[in-house]
């Protein structure tokens, strides 16, 4: 019994040591949270807005609640495995913010396919080279709640459609329209963890065909931002409703500042309706000049 008292007595300095380091570094995180937060939330002479983490995937038009000034170049790249040939994407965007809470975007998605994966597959003729469209886009966040955490914006993105590369100076360069009003609701819940729904109707007119057609999305995103940075992980979750049929891939993702102005996104994509298409990867380098913050 002695020696047992003589062991805890031994022990009890390094487990009150152990304690007051958690207790100085969960502070610190406390801290160091709350000083990102204010200087994105709380810049001197600009309108309020509440941090919230973007979806890398499917992303938005320009943050929730944006400044007057704001602006961001993206690059995605990404591929998507496929039954019969391997599917390639890639992206050029430019986001901007003239007003207050207002933002718009340019957008160039550019599609590329491989051969045929074996010689089985040598009856199957591979899709066309493209570049998708030219997509027009803007986001308006009409509410911005800094007590409930929360920001609501409305949206609307035209995409002109366009021909097949190879059939560029052949046919007509304009071949449709797809028309995309949007919703987006975002909440972060105390300092690190955040929702968002990213929801709307896509309305696609091609000129060959009679008739639109019409596909409805609804995203919902979960992500955890690492104290006191812009770093985070998360689930990004796309559903599409299309001709009756549910649609669900599963993105986790990760994005990781390499300066205060370059970010990098990793994310990958996992389907539920794996016979229709296969798992995929993508990646989003995202630039923002002018960006700093003080720590």
């Amino acid at each position: 019994m002695k020696k047992l008292i003589l062991l805890v007595g031994f022990l009890l300095p390094f487990f009150s040591m152990a304690q007051t380091d958690r207790d100085s570094l969960r502070q610190e995180n406390l801290v160091l949270d709350s000083l990102f937060i204010h200087e994105v939330e709380n810049v001197k002479g600009e309108k309020p807005k509440v941090l919230h983490a973007e979806p890398l995937y499917i992303d938005l038009i320009r943050d929730l609640g944006a400044r007057k000034g704001e602006k961001e170049w993206n690059v995605g790249m990404g591929m998507k495995a496929g039954r019969h040939y391997n599917e390639f994407e890639a992206l050029v965007e430019y986001e901007w913010a003239p007003i207050d809470r207002l933002g718009f975007e340019i957008e160039l998605p550019v599609t590329m396919y491989s051969q045929p994966l074996s010689m089985a597959n040598s009856d199957v003729r591979k899709p066309s080279n493209r570049l998708e469209s030219l997509k027009l886009a803007t986001q308006w966040s009409f509410l911005v709640s800094e007590k409930h955490n929360t920001t609501l914006a409305l949206g609307y993105i035209h995409e002109f459609e366009l021909t097949d590369l190879d059939r560029m100076g052949r046919e007509k360069a304009y071949q449709g329209n797809i028309y995309n009003p949007f919703f987006v609701a975002a909440k972060r819940w105390g300092r690190n963890y955040h929702t968002l729904i990213y929801t709307g109707p896509k309305f696609i007119q091609e000129f060959h065909h009679k008739g639109t057609h019409q596909v409805f999305e609804f995203n919902t995103n979960l992500h955890y931002m690492i104290t006191g940075t812009r770093n985070f992980i998360g689930l990004e979750i796309n559903k599409e409703l299309n001709q009756g049929k549910l649609l669900t891939v599963m993105r986790p993702q990760m994005r990781l500042a390499l300066a205060e102005n370059l970010m990098v996104g990793i994310v990958s994509g996992i389907p539920i309706n794996t016979e229709i298409q296969g798992l995929s990867s993508f990646v989003r380098i995202i630039y923002e000049p002018g960006f700093k913050t003080m720590h």
